[in-house]
């Protein structure tokens, strides 16, 4: 059976004990479980998708940095959101943090309700 690693991060809110890590850090990849716009102090941030997004994508920061990993290793993003008339609006915020050459490959689907009824949700997928 191939090693695995749990990481938990202590920047990073676990609104759920007990279910999952932030991330699983297993054959040279690192598997970040989603996240969603929540503080450190498991509060959602407030504003709109945008503030959401940033949030998100700071707890990835947060979370690979643990793993010994960076934003510019994901290679693959799924983001969840609950109004795809937020798909321009979380975009302006993701660009600021992605930029080529380093652009993971992404996937984008609205659904119908996300954990604490948030607007953004994303997962990702990193080499270690």
């Amino acid at each position: 059976m191939a090693e695995r690693e749990a990481i938990v991060s202590p920047d990073v809110a676990m609104p759920v004990k007990d279910i999952f890590p932030h991330a699983v850090k297993a054959a040279g990849l690192v598997f970040v479980s989603g996240s969603i716009g929540m503080d450190k102090d498991g509060s959602i941030v407030p504003g709109g998708i945008q503030e959401r997004t940033h949030q998100v994508i700071q707890n990835f920061k947060n979370v690979l940095e643990a793993a010994g990993s960076s934003l510019d290793k994901i290679v693959k993003l799924n983001v969840f959101i609950a109004d795809m008339n937020d798909f321009s609006a979380m975009n302006e915020a993701y660009k600021q943090h992605f930029k080529a050459p380093n652009l993971p490959c992404r996937t984008c689907v609205a659904v119908k309700t996300l954990p604490f009824n948030t607007d953004v949700e994303m997962e990702c997928t990193a080499l270690a």
